[in-house]
This record gives structure tokens, C-alpha cells and sequence, in this order.
């Protein structure tokens, strides 16, 4: 299965899910789904590097804590992240995450994402194997 991304309506907010093989693929294609609600992921540039850890109890906890970290970290650094790459061991996430500063001119940014919800959050394997990561983000 390629790994892919979609949106999904929910009300005012924004619905994010991301799918691949593993779970962290299903989880770097969140990612991708989070920054698309943002800009278009093909306009950020893989500049600079960043590392993300988080730890949550829970597969669910873990894509909400993953995604807020993503969130603070654009916020508090004004960048954009087009590019990652997630490794899990247990219930522990270690990422690197490439972006550039974020430019309004260029990327356009459309709306900000406040933070990631428990709202509409699944995390599982289907029967062909296929990781699903999906949320709803406050916008």
C-alpha cells in the first residue's frame, strides 16, 4: 500500500488521516495532512532540521501528542514542515522534521491550526495491514 493522506469535513474544523504500512508511516502522513490545511506541502522547502520526541500511553494519545508538537513548533519557531520522518519504539515517537521559515508572500498560508483534538481520533490496522492515524484539528 502507498502511503497517502486525506481531509475530511467536520464541522468548522478540519479532519486529518493519514495511512501507510507501518504506524509510522501512518503518522508522518498526518503530518503531511496537518501542514496540507495549512499550505501546499510541495511549496515547503527541506531547509532545516528539526527532532520531535513525545511519549503517550496510548497509540491515540500519541498521534494527538505527535501533532500538537508539530503544531508548537511551527508556531513557536514561525516554520512550516513539509518532510518527516517518524520512528517509534513502543509508545515513544523520536521524528525529524524538515521546513523552512514561513514566508506569507510565497507559501500563503490559509488558515492556522490551533491544535490537534480527541475528536473523531482512531488509530488502527485494518485487516489488509494498512496503518490509519486520524483526528479532527481545531482551526
Amino acid at each position: 500500500m502507498k502511503a497517502d493522506w486525506q481531509h475530511f469535513e467536520h464541522g468548522a474544523d478540519v479532519g486529518i488521516w493519514g495511512r501507510g504500512d507501518t504506524l509510522a508511516a501512518a503518522y508522518e502522513q498526518a503530518a503531511l495532512a496537518l501542514t496540507a490545511v495549512i499550505v501546499d506541502p510541495a511549496t515547503v522547502a527541506a531547509q532545516t532540521m528539526i527532532e520531535i520526541d513525545c511519549e503517550a500511553p496510548d497509540d491515540e494519545l500519541l498521534l494527538v501528542d505527535w501533532l500538537n508538537a508539530l503544531i508548537y513548533e511551527m508556531a513557536n519557531r514561525r516554520m512550516l514542515f513539509g518532510r518527516y520522518a517518524v520512528k517509534l519504539r513502543g509508545h515513544r515517537l523520536h521524528a525529524q522534521v524538515w521546513g523552512e521559515p514561513l514566508d506569507p508572500a510565497r507559501h500563503q498560508p490559509t488558515v492556522e491550526v490551533k491544535g490537534a483534538t480527541y475528536t473523531a481520533l482512531m488509530v488502527f490496522q485494518d485487516q489488509q495491514g494498512t496503518w490509519h492515524a486520524r483526528t479532527v484539528v481545531d482551526v
